[in-house]
């Protein structure tokens, strides 16, 4: 077999292994993320980082402009070349394998294998089962952070909180910090990069995305900006080797609080404060609902927006695809790529961050 087809069939077979190895074996899968996973994302990043747009959008598009394009060609110079047809058929199959084994050694070095690692709670908290009364006071905890930091912050004409501070310094200042605590965030960070289609993003609901293959962590820029220091901080998690979305939403919201910036505490204890709710009332805890009205007009203003005011009506003429259809597709394809990569409950995943803040808040006596 000639090497153009040999090398990418090894390389597509090494990282099925490398893979497999990283879900079988959690010593192994620790390892790699400890110890071999640095030294391939951290140069990566940087290399990365050079260009000054999205590298993984500008992959995603030349790929789906290579298959737009490629098929119809082969398709006729199979049909109209016949003495080239061989020719023409092994140069298409070296494309598809090279392709192929790009993905798949990209996402196997910096997704794949990583999510065989030991739970983050299992790691750092001592295992305890939470009660509702702690849910309970754990609400009415960041309730009171919130409200504080609400009037700290600065607002518009409609008592908004506007982002003012330079969110990328900040974000990497924090995670820095956060390193004190878990040494796996120290290293370098690269600047997260803006979405150049991000009206598709804002129709797929989401915020931030990781993407392996150009170890970038990029940002929706149309979403409402007092959303990017959660955003930021939950994306640079996945680039030290947190995949699972909880152990990213968590590892956020401590970076961002143990900022020295009241913006950056504010979005990071809005964001918490919003699964929390949603957890109070999903578990239908009763004692802690009049506590809901103890949240500041302020946070009411700011909580739970994605979109800026008349976003849908004024981008409509974007729209080539419906929004719901849009949405379900994305919200069907993570879960499914999730589960796939062992996460039982696929897109749900992301409100267990609420159990590593009880584990945070509320350690079992000793």
């Amino acid at each position: 077999m000639k090497k153009r087809f040999l090398i990418p069939i090894i390389l597509i077979l090494f990282s099925a292994v490398l893979t497999v190895c990283g879900r079988l074996s959690q010593p192994f899968a620790d390892f790699y993320a400890a110890y071999i996973f640095p030294w391939i994302s951290t140069p990566y990043a940087f290399l990365s980082g050079l260009v000054p747009i999205s590298l993984g959008e500008l992959m995603i598009l030349a790929g789906i402009v290579l298959v737009a394009a490629g098929i119809p060609l082969m398709i006729i110079l199979l049909i109209f070349c016949r003495k080239s047809r061989t020719k023409v058929a092994k140069t298409s199959l070296t494309i598809a394998l090279w392709a192929l084994a790009f993905v798949s050694v990209t996402e196997s070095l910096n997704c794949f294998t990583l999510y065989g690692c030991t739970r983050f709670s299992d790691r750092y908290f001592k295992s305890k089962v939470h009660t509702n009364e702690e849910l309970s006071d754990l609400y009415g905890k960041l309730i009171t952070q919130c409200n504080q930091l609400a009037g700290e912050v600065p607002r518009d004409e409609h008592d908004r909180f506007v982002l003012t501070i330079d969110v990328v310094s900040e974000a990497k200042a924090a995670m820095k910090k956060a390193s004190r605590i878990y040494p796996q965030l120290s290293g370098y960070y690269p600047r997260p990069k803006p979405i150049m289609f991000s009206y598709f993003m804002s129709q797929s609901n989401l915020q931030g995305m990781y993407l392996p293959f150009a170890m970038e962590a990029s940002y929706n820029d149309d979403m409402v900006k007092e959303n990017l220091p959660e955003t930021i901080c939950h994306e640079y998690s996945h680039l030290k080797g947190f995949m699972q979305e909880d152990e990213a939403n968590f590892i956020s919201f401590v970076a961002t609080m143990e900022s020295d910036e009241p913006q950056m505490k504010y979005g990071g204890c809005l964001c918490a404060l919003e699964y929390v709710h949603n957890q109070v009332y999903s578990n239908h805890v009763e004692s802690a609902y009049p506590l809901t009205a103890l949240i500041s007009p302020q946070v009411t203003n700011d909580w739970f927006r994605f979109m800026p005011d008349n976003y849908w009506e004024e981008n409509e003429d974007k729209e080539l695809i419906s929004t719901d259809t849009v949405s379900s597709v994305s919200s069907a394809a993570s879960d499914k790529s999730m589960k796939l990569n062992g996460v039982e409950d696929g897109i749900k995943s992301y409100s267990r961050m609420v159990n590593l803040l009880l584990d945070y808040y509320y350690p079992p006596e000793e």
